[in-house]
């Protein structure tokens, strides 16, 4: 099971692997960015040291960059090891997926040979898992971003600021990272020769003909989507040329192409962010459509190009495919917020839903959401965003979708996307008509101290603790209990709404927010939620079977999420405790 630190480090991680990656594509040229990869590793990846070992043209391998240690650097840099030797070192030791690992009990076959390296002499690990003066990791790059390419350099790793040998995560995130390096080294190579290609259109008169054939091979034969615009006149930003492996990645034909823009097959969502990178060294990352009418995750890259009298300028635009990346992205986004068991929401995600709901002003009378001014509360902003997104649950709409979840621009948003001003902001905006302008509709809780229910619609937490799981635990074993867990999961989820958020906290304990509810509709949810979880589950060929306790507490604002979840588990506590007294008094 997951401790609750590390949806933290894991999220951490992520946001230090997204900064280096983003910085592998930010170098001017292929030694800035085969400095930057090195550099990344010791930045993002939590080593003290790093190599960057590229393949020549004739086939060995030369110490190209190295990062984290001057002396390092001063021993290895320049220096070439054969192609033998390092296919020697690639076939040895621990397959980790792409990466290749030689402990140092094996290790030490290889102190002949004629790759360069910096390791010496250490004491036996005191742990099984500690990291060896004489261990050696590499990350081999390839052209096709897998084991089938062809090699293009490995990353050479050493001493792990934790002492320990990576486990599955970073193993993952230096995998990843590798992948990404060898893109970023393949489009510096590619800008490389683009540019000498332009340069010689621009400068050498004589020699047109030829430089004109250089630039049109490597446009047509580039590995990645390349397209020419016009720039100025009636129809700025019309395609003039597409390369096949444009065509291919939004399947239409050079001849569609050209009677259209990329304005035309930009998302919607996303015209702002080409209007803003249509300029010289624009780049942005947004989608364009297909001819099938799905949509395709790309990295825009602009150069503009002018011909030798000056005349009309065009702009050469380098199409990258990032939807593989963005995917991991999101499979990452997604393994940080969410309990890797149930598949529910964690304990760090339930409290980021929470605390966008609040802010730390309580409703004065008369403002939006306060009690005096609409006796309603929330609810018709609950009606209004009913649906997939940020209270999403297991097996309905996407985790990523709509409004507000780990990824992209939701409900909580401004009309912007995330971040910007939105229909969940504090309060602070301009006057009207002497009146503060309220954008945020404040949570405030219905009133605890009427005999009845008086109406009024509010955010509901409900606190679950399982009654007699831990007995399910002690006889059958964690098998059965993490079983237990995962139908309960699907039995809560399967009985909110599709607007509601069912958590996992911790343990057996589940939380679910549930928008737009009167004091007597959260009872009846708990009613609800209890005879869902209580008939038998089947474990193992065996049923077995837990109570549940709720405890419901209100979200208001003025309070923070620690301060809602506590509120709830103690009305958990008291509920459990009268339901056992009344079962006491029965018996």
């Amino acid at each position: 099971m997951e401790t609750e630190s590390e949806p933290y480090i894991r999220l951490a991680t992520l946001r230090l692997l997204h900064e280096v990656v983003a910085d592998l594509n930010t170098a001017r040229s292929l030694a800035d960015t085969v400095q930057t990869v090195a550099d990344g590793v010791i930045a993002g990846l939590g080593y003290e040291l790093s190599a960057v070992n590229l393949v020549r043209p004739d086939g060995d391998l030369i110490v190209a960059a190295v990062g984290g240690s001057a002396g390092a650097e001063a021993l290895m840099a320049g220096r070439v090891g054969s192609r033998a030797s390092w296919e020697r070192r690639l076939s040895m030791g621990d397959r980790w997926g792409d990466l290749r690992f030689i402990p140092y009990t094996e290790g030490w076959v290889l102190d002949e040979d004629d790759v360069p390296e910096w390791h010496t002499p250490g004491p036996a690990p005191r742990f099984p898992d500690e990291w060896h003066p004489m261990d050696r990791l590499f990350a081999p790059m390839y052209t096709a971003g897998g084991a089938g390419g062809e090699l293009i350099g490995v990353i050479s790793v050493d001493r792990p600021r934790n002492g320990r040998r990576p486990g599955a995560w970073g193993r993952e995130a230096l995998q990843m990272y590798a992948f990404h390096a060898a893109t970023a080294i393949g489009n510096a190579r590619l800008r490389a020769n683009m540019q000498r290609a332009l340069l010689r259109l621009e400068r050498e008169q004589q020699a047109l003909r030829a430089s004109e054939e250089s630039f049109r091979q490597a446009f047509e034969f580039a590995p990645s989507g390349m397209a020419i615009a016009e720039m100025g006149g009636d129809h700025h930003g019309r395609l003039l040329r597409a390369n096949d492996a444009l065509c291919r990645l939004l399947g239409r034909t050079a001849s569609a192409l050209r009677r259209c823009s990329f304005s035309d097959l930009v998302h919607p969502d996303d015209m702002g962010t080409l209007m803003r990178t249509s300029t010289e060294g624009g780049r942005a990352e947004l989608r364009l459509q297909r001819r099938d009418g799905s949509y395709v995750w790309v990295s825009l890259r602009n150069s503009v190009v002018a011909d030798a009298a000056d005349g009309p300028r065009f702009q050469l635009t380098h199409v990258e495919d990032i939807e593989e990346r963005k995917r991991h992205e999101l499979q990452l986004a997604h393994r940080a917020s969410h309990d890797s068991l149930t598949g529910l929401p964690n304990s760090a995600e339930l409290r980021a839903r929470l605390g966008s709901r609040l802010c730390a002003h309580p409703p004065r009378p008369g403002e939006p959401g306060s009690g005096d001014a609409d006796a309603g509360g929330l609810s018709r902003g609950y009606d209004a965003f009913d649906g997939p997104g940020v209270f999403d649950r297991p097996g309905g709409a996407g985790v990523f979708d709509g409004l507000g979840g780990s990824g992209g621009a939701g409900v909580f948003d401004g009309p912007g996307g995330s971040g910007g001003p939105g229909v969940f902001d504090r309060p602070g905006g301009p006057a009207v008509g002497g009146i503060p302008y309220e954008p945020h509709v404040h949570a405030i809780a219905p009133r605890e101290d009427d005999d009845v229910d008086d109406g009024h619609k509010g955010l509901a937490v409900l606190f679950c603790d399982l009654d007699g799981f831990k007995s399910i635990n002690d006889r059958f074993g964690h098998h059965a209990g993490d079983a237990v867990l995962i139908e309960v999961a699907r039995r809560l989820a399967g009985g909110v709404r599709e607007g509601d958020t069912v958590a996992r906290l911790g343990g057996d304990e589940f939380v679910v927010l549930a928008d737009g509810l009167g004091r007597a509709d959260a009872q009846d949810l708990a009613v609800r939620l209890r005879n869902a979880i209580t008939p038998p589950i089947r474990v193992d060929g065996r049923a077995v079977r837990v109570g549940a306790s709720f405890g419901i507490g209100w979200a208001s604002c003025g309070m923070t999420a620690e301060d809602v979840l506590h509120s709830a588990d103690q009305r958990m506590y008291v509920e459990k405790r009268s339901r056992a007294k009344e079962r006491r008094r029965a018996g």
